[in-house]
């Protein structure tokens, strides 16, 4: 389960999957919980070329859920300074991480109490991308993620 901590803007947990597979998983439960994922940045390559810097590797997935984000922007249209989603894979020390935005925790700034449960939503799907994805995904039947992903496009 993501650890969840009220002083922190993440919902983050560690993987005993490799970093590439890791990847993966996360593209898949972002699916499966009706994201797509709008923009991808290879901070490591990024550092590499900008600046000489050797890291390990660290991915950032912009994601975004269109019925959500929509939802969102129709009650505060300036919203989208803090658009999309971004989830983050990346390796410390050699050990594989898994990060998401909290969106109660990063909407709560804004001050609009009509974007409460879609901030409570969001966070719950992110939640569940983190979680299925560090634990392989082995705990949902693919099925059912295809059945959810083509629920979400609805």
């Amino acid at each position: 389960m993501p650890q969840v901590d009220s002083h922190t803007y993440t919902l983050t947990t560690s993987t005993e999957l490799a970093f590439a597979e890791a990847v993966a998983r996360v593209r898949e439960e972002l699916a499966a919980e009706g994201f797509g994922v709008l923009c991808e940045i290879d901070v490591r390559a990024t550092l590499k070329a900008k600046l000489g810097i050797e890291r390990e590797p660290y991915l950032i997935l912009g994601a975004c859920n269109p019925p959500l984000a929509h939802r969102a922007l129709e009650a505060e249209p300036e919203l989208g300074v803090l658009l999309p989603c971004n989830v983050v894979v990346y390796q410390q020390q050699g050990q594989t991480h898994i990060a998401a935005v909290d969106a109660e925790q990063m909407l709560s700034i804004v001050g609009n109490d009509e974007l409460a449960d879609t901030a409570v939503e969001v966070r719950r799907r992110l939640s569940a991308v983190v979680d299925r994805a560090a634990q392989g995904g082995a705990d949902i039947p693919r099925a059912m993620n295809a059945e959810r992903a083509d629920a979400a496009q609805t």
